[in-house]
């Protein structure tokens, strides 16, 4: 089995969440003062170099003012097209 981060699927994921970050107005720097951590976790998450798990996945779009569900959805969305 190909490893997740160089699938295509995974580069979707990032950019979905690079849209999500940018579409609620927020820098990398913002996000990360949100969730407590160095602004680079959030530079490695979005560029691939860090991976995330589900529990961390659910933090980020929740202080990005989504949810896992809508984010899931959508990235759902995107694949099928």
């Amino acid at each position: 089995m190909k490893k997740t981060l160089n699938k295509k699927e995974y580069k979707i994921l990032l950019e979905q969440l690079y849209r999500l970050r940018l579409g609620s107005g927020l820098r990398q720097s913002d996000l990360a003062d949100k969730l407590q951590v160095p602004q680079s976790f959030i530079s490695k998450i979005e560029s691939g170099e860090r991976r995330i798990d589900l529990i961390e996945l659910r933090e980020i779009c929740i202080a990005l003012g989504s949810n896992l569900k809508e984010f899931i959805n959508e990235f759902e969305n995107v694949l099928s097209k």
